[in-house]
């Protein structure tokens, strides 16, 4: 690591530092949620501008910000990319099986509540 690389180093909690509460309020955003399912779905690191979201880019800088700060991702700086990785095993370790039971629970919401409108119908009379 070169000194300017060192300069660009960005603050992440230790394993053991990463809390529940944090966790589940990083997640707790639909777009900050977006992201992660994102990067599960991928074993590559992925660049902040991969992300195609219907924000501001302070916004987008905000939400990987606070999922960088809350431990579920791991941000570096590759030239002058910011680059992202899912702490899933650091998550896996202090959490055993919460990050697995959100993402399952979010394809789950999704498959109900389309974000195109095209929720599946309960049938009359209640189910």
């Amino acid at each position: 690591m070169t000194e300017r690389d060192t300069a660009r180093a960005l603050a992440h909690p230790e394993p053991g530092e990463i809390r529940l509460e944090g966790v589940l309020h990083a997640l707790s955003d639909p777009m900050r949620l977006s992201i992660v399912r994102e990067l599960a779905s991928t074993d590559a690191e992925l660049a902040c501008s991969d992300f195609v979201l219907p924000v501001t880019k302070s916004t987008t800088t905000h939400h990987f910000r606070v999922l960088r700060e809350s431990g579920v991702v791991r941000q570096t700086y590759r030239g002058t990319a910011k680059m992202n990785g899912l702490r899933r095993e650091d998550l896996q370790t202090r959490f055993p099986g919460l990050l697995d039971s959100i993402l399952t629970a979010a394809t789950a919401d999704e498959d109900h509540h389309p974000a195109d409108g095209s929720a599946a119908q309960d049938p009359p009379g209640g189910s």
